[in-house]
């Protein structure tokens, strides 16, 4: 398949999905309250991004107390989820030594994240995106992203 066909095999999925209704701005909204609450509740500061399959960030949400670094790495960590359709926890186990991927994160001019926090949207069986969180340890952001996935999945 060239990238050409790709594009149109994406685009046909996401017209017949209805990718308002699956990104629609007061259900992300309610996603993002969700996180934050998590958040609040673990007092730490996050940035929540919200990405669609084709790595469109479609809401992106950076708390007053998080961490710069927190705005450049959720949106990264959503990309990776749906680059390597797997939870971004992990991606860490095939990027070690000796693994099949050691040292694809090298590759990729740091785009890769290996660490917990990303985790891909799947409705139906098909992967729709992926939500990245960033700004606490990595166990925080895991659970912030867990709590905005089902949230999301719910709604």
């Amino acid at each position: 398949m060239d990238k050409e066909q790709i594009k149109k095999v994406i685009s046909d999925f996401l017209s017949s999905h209805s990718n308002e209704q699956l990104f629609e701005r007061h259900k992300m909204e309610r996603v993002i309250d969700m996180a934050v609450s998590k958040a609040n509740q673990l007092g730490i500061g996050v940035t929540i991004c919200i990405m669609d399959i084709t790595t469109t960030v479609q809401m992106l949400y950076h708390m007053p107390n998080a961490n710069l670094v927190s705005s450049t790495l959720a949106p990264k960590k959503a990309w990776s989820a749906i680059a390597m359709k797997e939870s971004t926890k992990d991606i860490s186990r095939d990027i070690q030594p000796g693994a099949s991927l050691y040292q694809m994160e090298t590759m990729l001019n740091g785009r890769l994240v290996s660490f917990s926090g990303g985790i891909p949207l799947e409705q139906d069986d098909q992967m729709i995106g992926a939500i990245g969180v960033s700004g606490g340890a990595t166990e925080e952001d895991q659970a912030i992203c867990e709590t905005a996935v089902s949230k999301f999945l719910k709604e």
